[in-house]
């Protein structure tokens, strides 16, 4: 069996997943973010969450100085050691990781970037978000062949040697292409991807997405980026990619089984 990477939202209860990776242990990454967490604690520090909004609709959060600050503490300082204590619960050897160790994760700043604004077209430049640029797979490499489960996060580093917030989708994306895994399986909040975003009862048992046009049926916020994601860990050469529901009582193992949306390109 290849090598398993599994992304976990914030809205996913952590036990659950963390239990089912018993026995994955040197052969699966586990990815995540922690949206729900960083407004937390953006929130208890009195730092005003922001979002940007492209000229094309997508959604992304505003990370100034002080917002990447909250970024950082509450993913390797909130999110991801509850997912340690987790996967210790259920005796899976983890380690914990960012984008910064190791150089593990790269990413080039967008130092200027337009968002609309009442209705008009400005143009940011405090942002410190940006796209990936590679992945060192060899720290995750030395812990997978040791036995562990890495468990990785953003920021990753910059070009210039600071930290970069990153999409963890897309983190997980490239880190499958990296690795040459098998699989990539996205948990999020929702049975998988839906044809109506209000029904969970028109959960698709495949998707399709176009290799270079817009991403179907509408789906906005986190689910337009999964999809991003999707697209393009199978273009970089992910042979299965799924988004599945992370509520269930054994989400890794059901979405293995076939649970959930899977992702073809046309």
């Amino acid at each position: 069996m290849g090598v398993t990477v599994v992304k976990c939202g914030g809205a996913v209860p952590a036990e659950p997943v963390c239990a089912d990776l018993a026995g994955l242990a040197g052969r699966v990454v586990l990815v995540h973010g922690g949206a729900v967490e960083v407004d937390r604690l953006a929130g208890d520090l009195g730092v005003r969450a922001r979002t940007l909004v492209s000229p094309s609709g997508v959604t992304s959060r505003h990370t100034d100085p002080a917002m990447l600050d909250v970024v950082t503490l509450a993913l390797a300082g909130r999110v991801k050691p509850r997912l340690l204590r987790a996967l210790a619960a259920a005796d899976v050897p983890a380690v914990g990781l960012t984008g910064l160790d190791g150089g593990l994760l790269r990413a080039r700043r967008k130092t200027a970037q337009r968002t609309v604004r009442d209705g008009r077209t400005v143009i940011v430049r405090d942002d410190h978000s940006g796209r990936l640029t590679g992945v060192r797979p060899r720290p995750l490499r030395v812990l997978l062949d040791a036995g562990f489960v890495p468990v990785v996060s953003p920021p990753a580093l910059g070009e210039d040697g600071t930290p970069v917030n990153v999409d963890a989708d897309r983190v997980a994306a490239a880190v499958a292409a990296a690795l040459g895994a098998e699989r990539l399986v996205l948990l999020t909040t929702a049975p998988g991807v839906l044809r109506d975003a209000a029904d969970e009862g028109t959960v698709l048992d495949r998707c399709a997405l176009d290799p270079a046009g817009p991403v179907p049926y509408a789906a906005t916020g986190g689910m337009h980026r999964k999809l991003i994601a999707s697209r393009e860990a199978l273009l970089a050469g992910v042979p299965r990619v799924s988004v599945a529901d992370g509520r269930v009582p054994r989400p890794v193992t059901a979405a293995l089984d076939g649970a959930g949306t899977t992702l073809e390109i046309t």
